[in-house]
């Protein structure tokens, strides 16, 4: 592949580092470059103002030493960034013809490895012994993304009326990864689906992969309450501790399944209130997307 010029190749490079497994459009402002995350904004930092340590880099950037450090050591992990063999050492952005074909590379290799988990994952939810019930009521702990995976599947694909969900911007990825196919389904089959979350710019594109498949999503300004799901008024996922760093399967991650109908109502009843105090998804990007035509 022939690169034409710079922009373009900034732009293949924001869409490897930072893409949600889709096409989508990219933004290479200054003001923009905040939404792709720590990992591009140190990059260009370090190929427009040269070879940097740790201190001046991170007063650069406006953030803290320690985080400067694990964002360099993930660029060097990505072949984006080297660090020199003497002391104090000094951190160099490759060319962005390299960072662009290691970026690819590194984001081919983990789409693939996507796959493979998505297909572990659905034998894994097909031997799995729990299935919604409507007996008795069941309460379980689950403490990884695998078993919070495993466990969500069976019930999303038995889904006939009703799916309410309360998630932050790592649970949209979350939703992107794993479940956005499957919560198709419930609309394919006539149900109905709605969510709140607190729209920033960078989950612009998370949300409107959720609105394509036909959900009804709001925005709640700076919420940090409950995070929850809710399907058919009975299944419910309720987060304890979902301080997602990345996303692999073995990440801990902390839920609380139940099928009791008692606490689905409750949950119902508070996301009515939330879904009342805020505002159409779609009004909430227009909003982000004029603000960032004021700062270009």
């Amino acid at each position: 592949m022939i690169l034409s010029n710079t922009r373009n190749k900034t732009e293949l490079f924001l869409l490897a580092v930072n893409g949600h497994g889709r096409q989508r459009r990219v933004y290479s402002s200054p003001y923009e470059l905040r939404a792709y995350g720590k990992e591009a904004q140190c990059y260009f930092y370090l190929l427009k103002y040269g070879p940097k340590t740790p201190g001046p880099l991170a007063k650069g950037l406006d953030t803290y030493r320690e985080d400067t450090h694990r964002t360099l050591k993930s660029l060097i992990e990505k072949g984006m960034v080297r660090p020199s063999t003497d002391m104090p050492t000094v951190y160099t952005a490759v060319e962005l013809e390299t960072a662009l074909e290691s970026a690819l590379k590194k984001h081919e290799a983990e789409l693939r490895e996507m796959e493979a988990k998505k297909r572990e994952l659905k034998q894994l939810a097909q031997k799995e012994s729990f299935r919604p019930s409507d007996e008795v009521s069941t309460f379980r702990v689950l403490k990884t993304i695998k078993e919070i995976v495993s466990t969500a599947t069976p019930v999303i694909e038995a889904t006939q009326k009703e799916f309410l969900w309360v998630v932050p911007e790592s649970g949209l990825m979350s939703a992107s990864l794993w479940f956005n196919e499957a919560a198709k389904g419930i609309i394919q089959r006539g149900g109905i689906a709605r969510g709140i979350t607190d729209i920033t710019f960078s989950a612009i594109p998370l949300v409107q992969q959720v609105i394509e498949i036909g959900e009804e999503v709001r925005h709640l300004n700076g919420y940090r309450g409950a995070y929850y799901g809710v399907f058919d008024r009975k299944h419910c996922f309720s987060a304890i501790n979902i301080e997602i760093t990345s996303h692999n399967l073995d990440e801990p991650a902390t839920m609380l399944y139940a099928d009791d109908s008692e606490f689905a109502k409750y949950l119902v009843a508070t996301f009515e209130i939330l879904w009342k105090r805020s505002t159409p998804a779609k009004e909430r990007i227009r909003e982000l997307q004029e603000q960032n035509s004021a700062h270009r």
